[in-house]
Order: C-alpha cells, then sequence, then structure tokens
C-alpha cells in the first residue's frame, strides 16, 4: 500500500498542528480554556457543513447549493423553530426530503450535479429570503444552551468536533451501509449489478447531506443567536475545501470523515489566525486561499511521490 494513501490522515493533522502552534507564538494567551473556544468557536456549523458535502462527494457529485441550503435551515430555525416548534420540525424534514429526492432525480435522469445543485442554490436562497427579508429572528434557548454548554477541561467546539468525526466515521467507514455508498462513489455500475438500487443508495447520500445541512444550519443560529438569508453562503466553498484538504477526493468514493472535520478545524482556524494579523476581511479570503493552496500542493507532491515509488 502507498504511504500516503496508508497515512491519508496525517497530512490534515499536520497543517492543524502547524496552524495551531503559529497562533499560540503570535498569541500565547490563546492557549487556554477560553481562547481554544474562540478560536474554534464557528467550528462547529462548519464541520457539519463540510460532513453534509462530503456526503455528496463520496458519491461523485458536487453541491453548490450547500451554502444557501444552510442559510435557509438558519432562517427557519430562527422563525419557524423558535416560534411554532412542531412546524419548523416539520419543515426541516421535508427540507431534508426535498435534498433526498434531488439525488434521486439527478441520477435517475441522468443529471450534471453541479448544475443541477447552482441552480437549487437559487431555489433555497429565494426561500430564505422569503422567510427572513432581513437579519433577525432568535435562537431557540434550548439550542443556545446546547451551544453555549462549558464542558470541563476542553471546550465545546472541539468536543462536538470530536463526535461529529467519531459518528460520521463509523456510517461512513464501519458500517456496511457506507461502504456501499463509497462503492457507488467508486463503481456504480459494480454496485448495481451486484443488485443494489443506486437511485435509493443517491437519495441516500443527499438525504445524509440535507440532514447534516439541517444540524448545521441549526448549530450556525445556536451560535450567532439569529440569521438571515445570507449567513452561511461561504459554507460552499469552505465546505468542499474541508473535504479536500482532509485527504478526499472528488471520484472514487474515496472520503475521510476524520480527515474532512480536521479540514474544517483548519480552516476555522486559518480565519482566527489571519485575524491575528490584523489583515483586512478582503485580504483574509484570499489568505485563506493561499493556505489551502500550500496544503494541497504539498499533498500533490506527496502522491506523486508515492505514484513513483
Amino acid at each position: 500500500m502507498k504511504l500516503f494513501a496508508k497515512y491519508r490522515i496525517l497530512l490534515p493533522v499536520v497543517s492543524l498542528a502547524v496552524l495551531l502552534a503559529a497562533t499560540f507564538y503570535m498569541q500565547p494567551r490563546a492557549m487556554s480554556y477560553f481562547g481554544i473556544n474562540l478560536l474554534f468557536n464557528l467550528a462547529v456549523p462548519i464541520a457539519l457543513a463540510t460532513v453534509a458535502q462530503m456526503m455528496i462527494i463520496m458519491v461523485n457529485d458536487i453541491d453548490l447549493s450547500l451554502g444557501a441550503f444552510v442559510s435557509l435551515v438558519a432562517c427557519v430555525t430562527a422563525t419557524f423553530l423558535n416560534d411554532s416548534p412542531m412546524l419548523g420540525v416539520l419543515i426541516l424534514l421535508a427540507l431534508v426530503l426535498c435534498y433526498a429526492a434531488l439525488g434521486a432525480v439527478i441520477h435517475a435522469l441522468d443529471l450534471p450535479a453541479i448544475v443541477v445543485t447552482l441552480g437549487m442554490s437559487f431555489v433555497w436562497g429565494g426561500l430564505a429570503l422569503f422567510i427572513l427579508p432581513s437579519p433577525g429572528g432568535a435562537s431557540p434557548g434550548w439550542l443556545r444552551t446546547l451551544m453555549t454548554v462549558k464542558p470541563p477541561y476542553i471546550p465545546m467546539a472541539v468536543c462536538a468536533s470530536v463526535i461529529i468525526a467519531v459518528v460520521t466515521h463509523l456510517l461512513v467507514i464501519r458500517s456496511g451501509i457506507g461502504t456501499v455508498l463509497r462503492g457507488v462513489g467508486g463503481n456504480a455500475r459494480s454496485v448495481q449489478r451486484a443488485g443494489w438500487p443506486v437511485v435509493r443508495l443517491k437519495a441516500l447520500a443527499y438525504g445524509l447531506a440535507g440532514l447534516f445541512g439541517v444540524f448545521a444550519g441549526m448549530a450556525l443560529v445556536g451560535l450567532t443567536t439569529s440569521a438571515d438569508a445570507n449567513i452561511a453562503l461561504r459554507y460552499t466553498l469552505l465546505s468542499i475545501a474541508g473535504v479536500i484538504l482532509g485527504g478526499g477526493e472528488f471520484t472514487g468514493g474515496k472520503v475521510s470523515p476524520v480527515g474532512a472535520v480536521i479540514g474544517a478545524l483548519t480552516l476555522t482556524l486559518a480565519a482566527s489566525f489571519l485575524s491575528f494579523l490584523r489583515l483586512s476581511p478582503d485580504w483574509q479570503i484570499g489568505a485563506q486561499g493561499a493556505i489551502l493552496i500550500l496544503v494541497l500542493t504539498a499533498r500533490l507532491l506527496f502522491t506523486r511521490r508515492d505514484a513513483q515509488a
């Protein structure tokens, strides 16, 4: 087995460790419970969105509507779920089912997922604007309490990220259905010849993505206490970057749930690190991209070295 393939998780771990060390060097006061909690404050919704994107990439598709979908979920959470909990739950369940149906339609009609999801981003965005035309709403009390709980020794953001990584690892890597879903990404025809209904599997993958997208939107509102129709638009690119940074690939069903969560943590930390450098928000976006390019370049070099070995 090739070295990089065997230790695929090492690169995102090293990237996170180096960035964390640089942050502590620049801001020693961040090396505390409060400091770490502040650094990774928004890690949970980004990690959940990254896992949602990973479910799509796992079956060889890509979702360009995820950020708009998470924003819509945030608007529903800050309005319906807060004011009429039962109605809010029904709407969120309907959104998950819509995502599953979207996956089935894409496969059944052999449509390009990148085009369909790009079109759906306008649908989700329009619905979000209809529900919440201007920033507002409020987080349900129980959700705010859950997202701001303070476990002993380890901050909530880190604890939740570990739980997300473990649960998704068991679901995608260790479970039988996860193996079959990765098989769809690797060779859908072989899976179909084995008797598995690929349309239903695609619907399941998209449904899981919708479920984690719902969790991401809810977590985001729990942290920000309000919402607006554009609150998570950047999550589309962040989630794709997190999956790839964590060792995933666009083809072949090759994903790493633990790596994806670590990738999300790295991107979250990068934003905090760049703020310590006192860069303007406009420059921070470019600098985040530069960090991502450096890590992916290192990954490419390792991959080529393995191929030549």
